[in-house]
């Protein structure tokens, strides 16, 4: 043998000394007296106490034992080399200096997993399962925003190292989350579900705490082993979660669940108000009456954004029926809430939310805090702009039959929302009703503290008849309702908009007849009463009806409102005070040709929108009947000439009205008055 062989031999009998060597003090080492130096680089890694207290030791398998299902099998090498199996017990995680007092972030009673060796290599951590039993967190953010699973490290540089986490066990969990800025404080516990009695789902779990000061409950189930890599096996989820009056459920699955890369779910969601779901979701919403919708939610995350897709969904808002799809995408300038809507039967109160004008104990079962005062009737409840500026919408509604109690015959609701750079634009919103249309255009800026809001609004051939079908034929008007109105304004709420105001609103209604049931069935009590004092309780021929009513600051001033009858002939005149819900008109007739009325003296209308006063002009009568009284010493014949108008033939210019009607009313921008000027402000 020569001298290269036997040194040959030696080298390699030496290597195979050191390998077995190393295998002997693999299988041999107490791991426990790792324990400190593995502490200690932990703890320096994440900026706070990590420590093993329980046993660490180290198995040793056959490659490919615990591969996640689906997954290709180990190569021809990889098969030959033995997978090691480390398990901790005892486990804790410090809290940061912070929140030193809340002990300790985390604890767990045991950790196991198995390491693929050949992947560090090319400085890649490979588990192909990992299994925790008993972990208990603890998560918590203060009033300052400073939370503790931010964790902290000396080496700010990025790792070039990379984790690949194959599937996860978990067992006997608990989870508990106190957030100070979210106003979160809730308890999760998860445990192992009996095998013999579930088949699809391994785990599940119960919530309990509140959010926002409301009672939070809850509880699901989900797979036994969560799939990160399995493109094919789609993870199942089952959940019943209550926020308050808030009810949440979901069935369906999650697939590649490292990415959330498909959720595929049967959503149902149901509250006293989709406003309330704004804080959940992020999503601005308007407020409403007691909901409940379901549908099919579709869901796609991924590296610059989410899409989310709540398709043919259907439920009730209130005595409406709603059904449609929203899209929810995110990864712009600003989340993108685009859709289309659809009632076919739509209960007119169901809308009063939108502006507050709904009663204070609808409110109240809504969860709403604001309340409408006894003494007002303009609704005062505030928009909060502020979180207009969460996205932007564009979506469109269409109601395809309205009814209220009194069957207001709207025939259809168009409108179309669109939400940008917080700004909310209604073009248009659309009423056919009455055998013509109510058309308008709204938009309101929240860019400002004070709310800048435009309204156009224009109404054709609303006819009378159709507007109160239920009257007698021969007690009813068949004249139409023409009118238009622009307006503008500053405020955050119905009252405060009308209350600073300025423009104009013009009307007219032509050919009909007017009577005191009429406007009685049309609750119109305030003109019920002034018919009643003029006519009686019967019918009077209507020639025309037109107002010319400029708005300065809130002030709505009657510069042109006159009734032509075929009695008499009606002016008013006085202002409507928006501001502080005031009335202050005089009602003028005059009588037509030559007959005996009774006391047809000058009336007033005075007092608040909410408790309105109408009366006799009592100086006027008590002159009139002072003269009687005069009269009638010298000839009882001569009493009742004071009581006898000899006006003439009176007519109102009802086609010189109309043109003025039809002139397009003007308003200056919002926060000006109609002298130009810059509103006062209130």
């Amino acid at each position: 043998m020569s001298r290269l062989t036997k040194i040959l031999l030696w080298l390699l009998a030496s290597l195979l000394i050191l390998i077995a060597a190393a295998v002997i003090f693999i299988l041999t080492f107490d791991w426990n007296r790792a324990k400190p130096w593995i502490n200690e680089r932990v703890s320096t890694a994440i900026g706070r106490e990590f420590a093993i207290d329980g046993n660490l030791s180290l198995h040793w398998q056959r490659a490919g034992t615990d591969a996640t299902p689906g997954a290709a099998p180990p190569g021809f090498w990889a098969r030959w080399v033995p997978w090691p199996r480390l398990q901790a017990e005892d486990i804790r995680v410090g809290n940061p200096p912070t929140f030193s007092s809340a002990g300790q972030m985390a604890t767990v009673r045991l950790v196991s997993f198995t390491l693929n060796p050949l992947p560090l290599l090319v400085h890649k951590i490979s588990l192909p399962s990992l299994e925790v039993q008993a972990p208990s967190v603890s998560l918590l953010r203060n009033r300052q925003a400073v939370n503790n699973w931010t964790f902290a490290s000396n080496n700010s540089a990025p790792s070039a190292w990379q984790l690949s986490l194959g599937r996860i066990s978990l067992s006997q969990g608990k989870l508990a989350l106190d957030d100070a800025v979210q106003k979160i404080n809730i308890k999760a516990d998860i445990d192992t579900l009996d095998p013999d009695k579930e088949k699809l789902y391994g785990l599940g779990w119960k919530l309990g705490g509140t959010f926002n000061g409301a009672p939070v409950s809850g509880q699901g189930k989900a797979g036994g082993v969560l799939s990160l890599q399995d493109l094919q096996q789609p993870y199942p989820l089952q959940a019943q979660v209550k926020v308050g009056k808030t009810s949440i459920g979901i069935q369906g699955t999650l697939t590649k669940p490292a990415e959330l890369a498909a959720l595929d779910l049967r959503l149902s969601v149901a509250g006293a108000s989709m406003g309330n779901l704004y804080p959940l979701t992020g999503i601005l919403l308007p407020e409403t009456p007691p909901f409940a919708t379901e549908g099919h939610l579709l869901g796609k995350i991924g590296e610059s954004g989410s899409q989310w897709h709540y398709q043919d969904f259907s439920g009730k808002v209130g005595d409406s029926d709603l059904n449609g799809s929203l899209d929810y995408v995110t990864g712009g300038a600003r989340p993108q809430l685009t859709g289309a809507l659809t009632s076919n039967v739509l209960r007119f109160d169901d809308l009063a939310p939108l502006i507050g004008a709904d009663s204070n104990a609808e409110k109240a079962q809504r969860g709403a805090e604001e309340r409408q005062p006894g003494n007002k009737v303009l609704p005062v409840k505030t928009f909060s702009t502020e979180a207009w500026g969460a996205l932007d919408a564009d979506v469109r509604f269409t109601g395809k039959r309205i009814v209220r109690q009194k069957d207001l015959p709207i025939t259809d609701l168009q409108a179309h929302l669109i939400l940008k750079d917080k700004v909310l634009s209604l073009d248009p919103l659309n009423f056919g009703m009455a055998g013509g249309n109510l058309r308008s255009t709204i938009r309101l800026d929240g860019q400002a503290a004070q709310m800048k809001s435009e309204l156009k609004l224009a109404a054709r051939n609303l006819k009378i008849q159709k507007l109160y079908p239920q009257l007698d034929a021969s007690r009813t008007s068949f004249g139409e309702i023409n009118g238009d109105a622009r307006l503008s304004a500053t405020g955050n709420s119905v009252a405060a908009m009308l209350g600073s105001a300025n423009g104009e609103v013009k009307t007219l209604v032509n050919k009909g007849a007017i009577s005191k049931f009429l406007l009685e069935a049309a609750g119109l009590n305030v003109g019920n009463v002034v018919i009643s004092k003029l006519f009686g309780d019967k019918e009077v021929k209507l020639n025309c009806l037109a107002g010319d009513l400029p708005v300065q600051d809130g002030v709505m001033q009657v510069k042109t409102l006159l009734l032509d009858t075929e009695d008499a002939l009606i002016v008013v005149d006085g202002d409507i005070d928006m501001k502080r819900e005031l009335l202050d008109l005089n009602v003028h007739p005059r009588s037509k040709g030559l007959r005996i009325i009774s006391l047809r003296s000058p009336l007033y209308v005075k007092g608040s929108f909410k408790d309105p006063d109408v009366g006799v002009n009592k100086g006027v009568l008590a002159l009139r009947a002072g003269g009687a009284v005069a009269l009638g010493l010298l000839a009882p014949v001569t009493a009742i000439l004071p009581l006898i108008n000899v006006d003439g033939d009176q007519k109102a210019d009802c086609d010189h009205l109309l043109e003025e009607v039809k002139k397009a009313p003007q308003a200056p921008p919002p926060g000006k008055s109609a002298s130009g000027k810059v509103a006062p402000k209130k």
